[in-house]
């Protein structure tokens, strides 16, 4: 098989998101590694997934595990080399599947060439590729900033003699998208990676690049920050004047443009951490941005009818006509959905897949998420994410959703010979062998809805439609599907209107009239 080398391949696809380092060791030393991905091509094949995204890949100190990248054109040597990522990209490419890389614009490693020269001296041609300011009159920071972990988004250089600004971490300094230099730096980085056959990009904090220019203070936000429910109000500030500036937009139509002239259009799918809909639509611009926009705002939804299908029915009103919506339930950052969302009840995880797989537009897949994996409890002693290591940033330790997925139920999970890098998911039960052979096993439920949404939500003319909402029952068409989903611990009447194709109970086709509790059932509409 060859690539499919249809401009959207992504509509109707299903993207599968890899974080390398736990999903199979190819030579024992404890991480995932890119020819472990290479060996279980077969296994993704059989998936049916339309693509791989890899967490990021470059070389890191791992202060952020790849998020805080010191070279842009290579591969860490714990993952690999540049020959195992093209013998991966061409054994993917046998079956079918592209790749797509984790690209880090807002920000590098400190230990990135760029900024060791930036900060050597002010007149150092790497000085603005860096966001430098002076103290104020007090020795304080430039503004009211603050980081991801709560604290000031500013660190005093000696060095360097000025304060450097970080969102994140201060082992990852924010780039300066003001300069133009960063702008042909970037250019430069994804021709070479588009070359060597990359299929596109995710792209990291993808509404953060521009800072205000006059370094304002954000105003402060009206209630305390409370992380289940609000995305935007962190740390009681808004965060206007250091994320979603509006100069982002020509950026991405920037790359956009230069996309499109290739023969084969790259993907970029943005990691929008917005918290409302509204300001998600701009960053699909008028078709003409991002083709892909991750939809935070469901993603952070309680799991409830009314609220999930507020966000669909807002984002279908709020996107252009053409636009592609993204649907995920889980990533690296948060408590996977069977936590999340199904509080460990199978019923409900399963429900969420068959929602999550019939939306129309393209449906991401967290590694471990088709075998159920809920989140591991992993020992705060055995962390390894600086970030969130002892409550650091308020957050639930991210190192929970990045155990080690199993391939078997042996004590390595099939997963490595040697000594995980984090503990092995504990689950035995879930794994790749054990649920493949189970034809009413999660594995096998997400595999059939894979191949649904590829057969029926390909097309550009499919569309999201709302037949019923209640507090416990939504019912919608998308295509040419009818979904009927019963949240609730009642069974329910279901009225069939077509050719009965799924349920998320017995994976097999169902003709009975009654909804189990937490079952979702998907019908071929006898007319569309």
């Amino acid at each position: 098989m060859t690539l499919n080398v249809r401009p959207d391949w992504w509509r109707g696809g299903t993207i599968y998101h890899a974080y390398v380092r736990s999903v199979h060791d190819s030579d024992g030393d404890g991480y995932g590694d890119l020819r472990g991905l290479t060996e279980r091509v077969d296994y993704f094949a059989w998936l049916g997934i339309s693509a791989l995204w890899m967490s990021p890949i470059m070389p890191s100190p791992n202060r952020d595990w790849g998020y805080d990248v010191a070279d842009y054109c290579g591969v860490h040597p714990d993952l690999g080399t540049l020959d195992d990522l093209d013998q991966l990209i061409a054994a993917f490419a046998e079956h079918g599947i592209h790749v797509v890389l984790d690209l880090v614009p807002n920000h590098t490693s400190s230990q990135h060439h760029w900024f060791v020269e930036s900060r050597s001296s002010r007149t150092s041609p790497y000085r603005d590729y860096y966001v430098w300011a002076d103290a104020k009159p007090d020795g304080s920071a430039p503004n009211n900033w603050v980081d991801d972990t709560g604290e000031p988004a500013w660190t005093w250089d000696e060095v360097a003699g000025q304060y450097y600004l970080h969102n994140f971490l201060d082992a990852q300094p924010d780039l300066n998208w003001w300069s133009p230099g960063v702008h042909d730096e970037f250019d430069r980085i994804m021709d070479f990676w588009f070359d060597r056959g990359v299929a596109g990009f995710r792209i990291d904090v993808a509404n953060g690049l521009y800072k205000d220019a006059e370094l304002r203070d954000n105003p402060a936000h009206p209630r305390a920050y409370i992380y289940d429910t609000e995305i935007q109000g962190r740390y009681g500030l808004q965060h206007v004047y250091n994320f979603n500036r509006p100069e982002v937009h020509d950026v991405y139509r920037h790359w956009r443009h230069r996309a499109e002239a290739r023969r084969i259009v790259p993907l970029l799918m943005g990691e929008t951490w917005v918290s409302r809909v509204d300001e998600l639509a701009p960053y699909y611009g008028n078709d003409d941005e991002l083709q892909l926009a991750l939809n935070f705002p469901f993603i952070f939804a309680p799991f409830e009818p009314q609220a999930l299908a507020r966000v669909v029915a807002d984002s279908v009103a709020a996107f252009p006509p053409t636009a592609c919506a993204v649907w995920a339930g889980s990533n690296h950052d948060l408590p996977r959905l069977a936590t999340r969302w199904a509080e460990g009840d199978s019923r409900k995880t399963r429900l969420a897949h068959t929602i999550l797989a019939a939306l129309p537009g393209a449906f991401v897949v967290y590694y471990g998420d088709e075998l159920g994996m809920a989140d591991s409890d992993i020992p705060a002693e055995l962390h390894r994410d600086p970030l969130t290591a002892g409550g650091l940033n308020g957050q639930w330790p991210r190192d929970n959703a990045r155990a080690p997925m199993r391939w078997n139920s042996s004590v390595g999970g099939g997963f490595t010979t040697g000594d995980p890098w984090l503990p092995v998911h504990p689950d035995r039960a879930q794994n790749v062998e054990a649920e493949q052979a189970d034809s009413t096993s999660v594995l096998q439920l997400t595999h059939a809805l894979i191949r649904l949404r590829a057969d029926h939500l390909s097309d550009t003319a499919t569309r999201y439609t709302e037949v019923e909402l209640t507090g416990q029952r939504w019912v919608f068409d998308s295509g040419p599907l009818r979904v009927t989903a019963n949240f609730s611990e009642t069974a329910v009447d279901l009225e069939l209107i077509g050719t009965p194709v799924l349920s998320s109970r017995t994976i097999a086709a169902s003709t009975t009239e009654r909804l189990d509790p937490w079952e979702a059932r998907i019908e071929r509409r006898t007319t569309t």
